[in-house]
C-alpha cells in the first residue's frame, strides 16, 4: 500500500486484504533455524502464575500498550524474514502471543512487527531522515520553517500517522501465529535515532480470516514495542554500520516511551555471544494479550517512569 493507505478508522474496522509472498523457512547465521519457545518474567524476573490448563506453562501478565507512532504502513508484507536488503547484526525474534487472562495461546493472530535499520532510517519514509543531523527533540508544537538536514520529521507522541512518502518496504512483516502462538521473524538488530531508544513496533489482530489473499476483518488487540537492554546496545554500537550511526542515542532509562517494567513493558530477553554479537542475536519474548480489547495505538502515550528522563521524544 503506497500513497494511498487507508484511514485509521476503516484499519481496523475492516483491516486489511493484503497480498501473500511465499516466505521460506528462518535460519539466520550462528544461530540456527529452530523457531525458539519464547520465554519471559514480570518486571521482577517472576513469572506472574501459572494457568491450571496450561500443562506447567507459565502465564504473564498483560504487556504494556503503547502509541503506534507516525511510521506504520499496514501489513504489505505476509512474511517471516524482513530483512530484505538492509545491513545489520541478524537477529532472530521469537514471539509467543498468549491470552492474558487464561493463559492459552492465541493461534491465527496476524502480527506486524517494523522498525528502523542500523541507520535509524524507517523504510516508507526514507525522506524523513535518519537522527543524524541532531535538531531539537519533537515539541508536539507545529514545524516552523524548514526542519534541520537529516533531522526526523515524526509526529509527536501519541500517534500522528504520516503517510508512505516512498515505496520501500524492509524490516516489516506480518506472520501469522502457529497453534502454540507463536510468531518468528527474521530481521536485524535496529539502530536508533534522536529522541528514542532502540525498539521495535508490534501489533497484533485477532479475530480476522487468513485466506489465499492474505489477512481480512478482526479486529487489533494489541500495540507495543520491545525494547533492548543497554549491554546489548552498546554492543552493537561498535559494530558497522551501527558504528557509523552519529545520531545522539537515547538510553533505555532516558527513553519516554518504555515504562522501565521489565519483560511486562516490552523488554526482551537476549542471547548472543558476548564476545561477538556480530555472529548474530537471539531475542524472545511472550506477550500477553486481551483478545477482547481493541487497542490500536491511537490514544495518549504512556506516563514515563520516575526513573525516566524529562526529556521529549518522538513516538516513532
Amino acid at each position: 500500500m503506497t500513497g494511498s493507505q487507508k484511514p485509521h478508522s476503516e484499519q481496523d474496522l475492516s483491516r486489511r486484504k493484503v497480498v501473500a509472498v511465499a516466505a521460506g523457512g528462518v535460519a539466520v547465521a550462528g544461530l540456527g533455524g529452530t523457531a525458539f519457545a519464547a520465554s519471559a518474567a514480570d518486571g521482577r524476573g517472576r513469572p506472574a502464575r501459572t494457568g491450571a490448563d496450561t500443562d506447567g506453562e507459565v502465564c504473564y501478565r498483560l504487556t504494556s500498550e503503547t502509541v503506534e507512532g507516525p511510521y506504520y504502513i499496514d501489513a504489505d508484507k505476509i512474511r517471516r524474514d524482513v530483512t530484505e536488503d538492509r545491513e545489520g547484526i541478524p537477529l532472530l525474534l521469537a514471539l509467543k502471543v498468549i491470552d492474558s487472562e487464561t493463559c492459552r495461546p492465541i493461534r491465527d493472530a496476524a502480527v506486524d512487527i517494523w522498525h528502523c535499520d542500523a541507520a535509524g532510517v524507517y523504510s516508507g519514509y526514507e525522506d524523513q531522515g535518519n537522527g543524524g543531523g541532531g535538531g531539537p527533540a519533537p515539541t508536539g508544537e507545529p514545524p516552523t520553517g524548514e526542519p534541520p538536514t537529516g533531522a526526523p520529521t515524526g509526529a509527536p507522541p501519541g500517534g500522528g500517522h504520516q503517510e508512505p512518502t516512498d515505496d520501500s518496504r524492509y524490516l516489516r512483516g506480518t506472520w501469522r501465529a502457529d497453534r502454540h502462538g507463536q510468531v518468528t521473524f527474521r530481521t536485524v538488530f535496529p539502530g536508533w535515532y534522536r529522541g528514542r531508544c532502540v525498539h521495535i513496533h508490534v501489533k497484533v489482530h485477532v479475530d480476522g480470516e487468513w485466506t489465499d489473499a492474505g489477512y481480512e476483518g478482526g479486529h487489533t488487540c494489541h500495540t507495543g514495542q520491545f525494547f533492548f537492554d543497554e549491554e546489548s546496545v552498546l554492543a552493537s554500537a561498535v559494530v558497522e554500520p551501527y558504528a557509523s550511526n552519529a545520531a545522539e542515542r537515547t538510553t533505555l532509562t532516558e527513553d519516554t516511551i518504555y515504562d522501565q517494567s521489565g519483560t511486562q513493558g516490552g523488554l526482551l530477553k537476549l542471547r548472543y555471544d558476548k564476545r561477538d554479537i556480530a555472529r548474530g542475536v537471539h531475542g524472545s519474548i511472550t506477550v500477553g494479550v486481551d483478545p477482547d480489547a481493541t487497542e490500536d495505538g491511537q490514544g495518549s502515550p504512556p506516563q514515563p517512569s520516575a526513573s525516566a528522563s524529562a526529556s521529549a521524544s518522538d513516538s516513532a
